[in-house]
């Protein structure tokens, strides 16, 4: 009877290990399709251009999350270079763990953020790119001082997010549609000791589309 109790158990837990696996596959899946759609508006070459990488460079993609960015920028740094991928939820840096492994990046780093704090290395990091994540931030001081201190001199700070709708309101712009006006991270960003390099207000703005997205290049000098 015992026996049959440890088979039983043994093939419950095969069952689940399964089922996990499959909803993972189907997740994975999932993730490609949505990044092709995004390649078609998101202009992913240009935002990485603006980083100006090279090989050797080390990148931090802040606010990663399942690695739309963080795998674009892990080959265009190869050989030599490495991309640290910082995000606060275990579950998207988990499947770009796996997406990491199964495209063969080996060059890029998971790291889970703490609230205020990156966890990076000190005076390492040549570009950082805060892609659709600077509104979530409802206190940067303390990670734009994180970031300023992990940058080399030099180093590039990109930031692309959306500005708030035409027409919203005060309450919606201040967050109810995860939205930020440019200058106003500007003006957060730079009282930080970053110095600005080029500002675009309508980087993304697509007939038919509510949704206007700026990207502003900054350097740590």
């Amino acid at each position: 009877m015992k026996r049959l109790l440890g088979i039983g158990v043994l093939l419950f837990g095969l069952l689940g290990a399964l089922y996990v696996a499959g909803q993972a596959v189907q997740t994975l899946d999932v993730l490609a399709n949505v990044e092709r759609e995004r390649d078609t508006w998101q202009r992913p070459d240009e935002v990485l251009r603006a980083l100006d990488l090279r090989p050797g460079s080390v990148v931090v993609d802040f606010g990663s999350g399942a690695g739309y960015f963080a795998l674009k920028i892990a080959p265009r740094v190869a050989p030599g270079g490495r991309v640290l991928a910082v995000d606060l939820r275990r579950q998207s840096l988990a499947f770009l763990w796996i997406r990491a492994v199964l495209s063969g990046q080996r060059n890029l780093t998971v790291i889970r953020s703490r609230p205020h704090d990156p966890e990076l290395p000190a005076g390492q990091v040549d570009a950082v790119l805060i892609a659709n994540t600077y509104h979530e931030l409802t206190e940067p001081e303390p990670i734009l001082a994180a970031l300023f201190s992990a940058m080399r001199q030099g180093a590039r700070l990109v930031v692309v997010d959306r500005a708030p709708r035409r027409g919203a309101t005060a309450g919606e712009a201040a967050g109810e549609h995860h939205e930020i006006a440019a200058a106003a991270a500007e003006r957060e960003i730079t009282a930080r000791g970053f110095e600005i390099v080029s500002r675009d207000d309508r980087f993304i703005d697509r007939p038919g589309d509510e949704d206007v997205w700026w990207m502003t290049v900054f350097r740590r000098p």
